[in-house]
């Protein structure tokens, strides 16, 4: 452990390339769940089709036609300009302007002057601009001033003619193609569609996989199912969940066996100490017979503490618990041994657990702490989702080898502190047993106060 934490750091402040750091940004960015994943990859890719097809659709579609407009549209100024140069007689004009407007529903007409309006650039993305400023100085080829901005319907096209100005009108609509829109719209409301018929299908998808994982946690927990558990979705979500049912079953049953077989034998043994107690109390008080006397009460306090580890408290449903009055009880019961122990509780006082097998965790741990130390620190928070218990004393602890053996049932150690002649072995097995069917545990460390400390730790 030492190692690692010592090697970490010098990794850390090593420098990443960039390829690696993109990535981890990337990563840490990208949505940890099933559905908003599966979303991403139906989703994604549509959109970048979307804008593929939008953009092939605006270069090819859009810009070729609004350049056939726009070629027209200049060619019939164009020709206007050739019949303007050709019959300048004023009832030639007349009769060109109105051949315009009537034959090319262009709204024309002419002022003197030979300046034209000041501005008149063209705007970085005016593609109609661009487009009939080509076109002007292609077929053309005098100054101009274009303004497709100041009147919504029309584009006005003023070209410079020596000393007089021609002033076009175009209807907007006959210079570039008009009903982009429509298409936008089809591909937006269409993307619509779909993206919500693939939320409603994978919501479908997702919901059985949900049910799966609440149900193996709520199991994992030693509680009931939030609701009844049925196979439904995909094929392989089916499988998952009957081998999970399969898996229950014997699980179940294997606790009911083997609940059902020390039930048996306790039975059996009860008697047989009931007839040892029946005869050591017909023989009276004989001081042969002290050290038979505390055999058989050994005996039957280690039936009771097998039988409660077999039991493993898991018939108990959630309730409510009052963790200051249980410390208070356990403070109570370290003085009457004549030791010391202090509690402190942050957080909400009523927690969500076991009552009985709680409480009896917590006892099985203080007593593990009362046989040994004088001195105990009980330290419980409740936050987010976490009960945390921490128990520290001033006793010799266990050894760091040995922490985790401890836990197994029956292991005994000839110095160890948990376990003194009238102990069974199996509290710290029952304790950590209750712990894990809450869906906790219970750690041993060193304890600031030179002994050990128990952390209890579960999910509220």
């Amino acid at each position: 452990m030492t190692s690692f934490e010592t090697i970490r750091p010098e990794q850390e402040r090593a420098p990443l390339s960039l390829h690696a750091a993109i990535t981890r940004w990337v990563r840490r960015r990208l949505p940890t769940g099933l559905y908003a994943r599966s979303l991403l990859i139906i989703v994604l890719p549509m959109v970048i089709l979307q804008i593929a097809v939008s953009i092939v659709f605006m270069e090819r579609h859009w810009h070729m036609v609004t350049q056939r407009l726009t070629n027209g549209t200049t060619r019939d100024i164009a020709a206007i300009i050739d019949l303007l140069n050709r019959h300048p007689d004023r009832q030639s004009v007349e009769e060109t302007l109105a051949l315009a407007r009537a034959r090319l529903g262009l709204q024309v007409s002419i002022s003197p002057g030979t300046a034209l309006p000041p501005g008149g650039r063209i705007p970085l993305f005016g593609l109609l601009e661009q487009a009939m400023a080509d076109e002007i100085e292609t077929q053309i080829g005098l100054p101009f001033w274009i303004d497709a901005d100041h009147t919504p319907s029309m584009v006005d096209v003023r070209i410079l003619m020596h000393d007089r100005i021609l002033r076009v009108l175009v209807r907007r609509n006959e210079t570039y193609a008009s009903n982009t829109h429509i298409f936008i719209l089809w591909m937006v409301g269409t993307a619509i569609v779909l993206i919500t018929i693939s939320v409603l299908f994978l919501r479908g998808q997702i919901r059985p996989i949900v049910a799966l994982a609440r149900a193996a946690e709520a199991f994992g927990k030693g509680q009931k199912m939030p609701e009844p558990f049925s196979l439904r979705g995909a094929d392989e979500i089916r499988r998952a969940g009957l081998a999970f049912i399969l898996m229950r079953e014997r699980i179940e049953r294997q606790m009911e066996q083997r609940t059902a077989m020390l039930t048996g034998v306790s039975h059996d043994l009860r008697t047989i100490l009931t007839r040892f107690k029946l005869q050591l109390a017909l023989a009276g008080d004989n001081p042969d017979l002290a050290g038979l006397n505390e055999d058989v009460a050994d005996m039957q306090s280690m039936l009771e503490g097998y039988m409660a580890f077999a039991r493993g408290e898991a018939e108990e449903d959630l309730g409510q618990l009052d963790l200051a009055e249980l410390f208070v009880k356990l403070a109570l019961e370290a003085n009457i041994h004549g030791k010391a122990l202090s509690w402190t509780l942050s957080g909400d006082p009523v927690a969500n657990v076991r009552p009985n097998a709680f409480s009896r965790l917590m006892a099985n741990l203080v007593s593990n702490s009362l046989r040994y130390a004088h001195q105990l620190t009980l330290t419980a928070t409740i936050g987010g989702k976490w009960l945390t218990v921490t128990l520290d004393d001033d006793g010799p602890g266990i050894p760091e080898v040995s922490r985790e053996d401890v836990f197994k049932p029956f292991y005994r150690l000839d110095e160890a502190r948990n376990l003194d002649a009238s102990g069974t072995g199996l509290g710290l097995a029952i304790a950590r047993d209750i712990a894990r069917s809450h869906g906790g545990n219970v750690t041993l460390e060193d304890s600031p106060l030179g002994g050990l400390r128990a952390v209890v730790r579960l999910p509220v």
